[in-house]
């Protein structure tokens, strides 16, 4: 991307705003405290995680209505706190208010602070970060703004963002939320027919994009993979492309040179004062009818939501850099990249590059360059490096770090002890976090909580304050006490909840209120322990019923995955003419590990001893990799179809990191039925 883009741009800032926020310091435990030196103000009564649970789930509008008082920069104040039901799947919070996201994320930062760095780009090749100031995100975000104004965009368009991780995808984000257009971020390793389909579904008038994208020191042709979705999509009108490489691409009639036409534009803009429930962004996920279903966020809920939860359970404080490698495509980069590390106006590092590119130090050489505080990642990377050893990490000084993050899946005991003890050098807090799309921000993690209160190894454990879990049995009763499982639903709204699925609200009550009637039912299973925490155990549709014994895949996985040769590992269920459903294992060996056939026997003692002899899987296959998506999940579904005998109907894979792993798996399962005569 053109540096210029982003630097020596002059002219005015915004609005001066009150120096007030989200002063609370939960963190690495105790009484809640003003973080000193900061724009954030003390605006929580002082208590106790306790005491400040119990009057969110009691009373919620005296707890979120001070906080979102004095958090956010309203143009009109709200008259209501919330009126919600789950009933109707109806939820709404700060009611008449009106406020201006773009101007909470940069306007009152570049008043108080303007040369302080809001983004640092990790490039994709190490050492060429780029630094941006509050000041330059704002003008940039302005210009942006304007250029979208000047195509034809205004308040209530939908707009497409297919751009990698980068300042220019940020600006565009804010750009949109400035002007009050919608902006739905398509993750831009998704193929031309998801493009077309996710433009399709919310009439996006304009995409912006990039000539070309880098990642792994691979280029990556985003502007053709624009080029065919759009000659299905008939709302487009304009395509606005941004420069990362120097390759010049074809340009047709749609297409305009973005930061050309930014450089004509002024770097001031107008906010437009917005509702609190008008929305903000559509973000699309997967849904178990194939069909991907645009999530609606809205304005305040939202980003009082994610500036709180990234301020608390990160502990937060001023002069942090925070380092969240997730995609902006996800949840997880709109919340703990953009919104809520900027709301706080904090340092958030955009991460383009891959956790082993040039090698698989580069996550610990980044942490020493930069000199990161929180550190912000997915399970999958954490396995994978761990493949690699520990001296990759302990080549680089990791000293500034002191919140570690797990977020994407449940994580497993070894790649906690080894982020905690290795990466962390046993000093950090780490935080294994449980949310999703649709809840907007963290719901349930080990911080914030009591003053040295205990953090257990691969566990969420605690709910966020307004975050009331319950669990259900199959016939929908709650299951009370604790040393209990059962499905994890949520019995009470909160500010950062999806309001809808965009064009489809039907389908919005039936999928998330429909299991459990008056309840948010989250689809994953959960358990809690005899000390009343909260351990995730994966998907409710990840369960195989054994010979009657309903059987989590997660726990399979786990009793698999604490052999020391298994960094990774992935469990299904397939069809058995006797017991109804048998597990399926696919495992990841160590490169060092010499005697496969011994560590396979000890894996099935490990699962019978962990769990019980009818939890052994049937089979075991050694695998040198498993499909994932850019985001690190593990793609379950096609591993079944292989097995199942399906692989020519895999459905959609353009998810997939690398679509090769399709065929380097069937070339290996085949070698294995060869071996295994009867093997379906």
């Amino acid at each position: 991307m053109a540096a210029s883009a982003l630097h020596g741009l002059r002219g005015g800032a915004g609005r001066l705003w009150p120096a007030a926020g989200l002063g609370v310091r939960v963190g690495v435990g105790g009484p809640l405290r003003a973080a000193s030196g900061s724009w954030l103000g003390a605006v929580t009564p002082p208590g106790s995680y306790p005491a400040l649970s119990a009057q969110a789930a009691r009373d919620p509008s005296a707890f979120w209505g001070p906080l979102a008082r004095g958090s956010l920069a309203w143009d009109t104040p709200f008259h209501s706190v919330s009126d919600c039901d789950f009933a109707s799947g109806k939820i709404a919070w700060f009611l008449g208010g009106r406020l201006n996201v773009s101007v909470n994320c940069l306007d009152r930062h570049a008043e108080q602070s303007p040369e302080s760095v809001a983004l640092i780009w990790e490039r994709d090749e190490p050492g060429t970060e780029v630094k941006i100031t509050y000041r330059e995100l704002l003008e940039t975000t302005c210009r942006l703004a304007n250029t979208l104004k000047r195509h034809g965009v205004s308040r209530g368009d939908r707009v497409a963002i297919y751009m990698p991780v980068s300042p220019m995808a940020v600006a565009a984000m804010l750009a949109c939320a400035r002007i009050g257009a919608i902006h739905t971020v398509v993750f831009a390793g998704f193929s031309a027919e998801s493009l077309a389909g996710r433009i399709n579904d919310a009439k996006c008038k304009v995409v912006l994009t990039f000539n070309q994208g880098l990642r792994g020191g691979r280029v990556v042709e985003l502007k053709k993979i624009v080029d065919e979705a759009i000659r299905q999509c008939p709302s487009v009108q304009r395509v606005l492309v941004a420069h990362r490489t120097d390759n010049k691409v074809p340009m047709g009639e749609l297409d305009v040179p973005l930061e050309q036409e930014m450089a004509r534009e002024e770097p001031v803009c107008t906010p437009e004062s917005m509702g609190s429930e008008d929305m903000l962004f559509m973000l699309y996920t997967s849904g178990s009818t194939g069909k991907p279903k645009g999530l609606v966020h809205t304005q305040a809920g939202y980003l009082l939501y994610a500036a709180l939860t990234h301020k608390l359970v990160f502990d937060y404080r001023p002069g942090d850099v925070f380092g969240c490698v997730a995609d902006i495509g996800w949840i997880t980069g709109h919340s703990y990249v953009v919104y809520g590390p900027l709301c706080n106006g904090a340092t958030s590092v955009l991460f383009e590059s891959t956790p082993v590119y040039p090698n698989a130090g580069r996550y610990w050489e980044t942490v020493e360059r930069l000199r990161i505080t929180q550190f912000y990642g997915a399970p999958t990377a954490v396995r994978l490096l761990l493949k690699y050893g520990d001296a990759w990490v302990k080549k680089y000084d990791r000293s500034s770090l002191r919140t570690l993050g797990s977020v994407g899946e449940p994580i497993n005991n070894e790649a906690w002890e080894w982020l905690h003890k290795v990466v962390g050098e046993s000093r950090c807090t780490l935080v294994d976090t449980w949310w999703q799309t649709e809840t907007g921000g963290i719901c349930i993690a080990p911080r914030p909580s009591e003053e040295g209160a205990e953090i257990l190894p691969g566990m969420a454990m605690r709910p966020f304050f307004g975050i009331v879990p319950v669990l259900m049995d199959e016939k929908g009763v709650m299951v009370e006490g604790n040393d209990v499982s059962g499905a994890l639903c949520l019995s009470q709204a909160w500010p950062g909840m999806a309001r809808t699925i965009y064009g489809d609200h039907q389908r919005f009550k039936e999928a998330y209120f429909g299991a459990y009637p008056g309840y948010y039912f989250s689809g994953d299973g959960a358990y809690r322990t005899s000390g009343g925490y909260y351990q995730i155990t994966g998907r409710m549709d990840d369960v195989i019923n054994i010979s009657g014994h309903r059987l989590g895949t997660a726990e399979i996985e786990d009793a698999l995955a604490d052999h020391p040769a298994v960094p990774e590992t992935a469990v299904i269920g397939y069809p058995h003419d006797i017991k109804g459903e048998a597990a399926f294992a696919f495992i990841v060996l160590k490169d060092d590990v010499s005697d496969m056939d011994l560590v396979v026997k000890e894996l099935r003692s490990a699962v019978a001893t962990k769990i019980a002899k009818y939890a052994v899987p049937d089979q075991i296959l050694v695998v040198k990799r498993l499909p994932k998506t850019r985001s690190g999940k593990v793609m379950r579904r096609l591993l079944r179809k292989i097995i199942t005998g399906k692989a020519q109907d895999l459905g959609d894979t353009t998810t997939l990191e690398d679509p090769s792993v399709i065929t380097e798996i069937l070339h290996t399962y085949q070698k294995y039925k060869d071996q295994r005569p009867g093997t379906q």
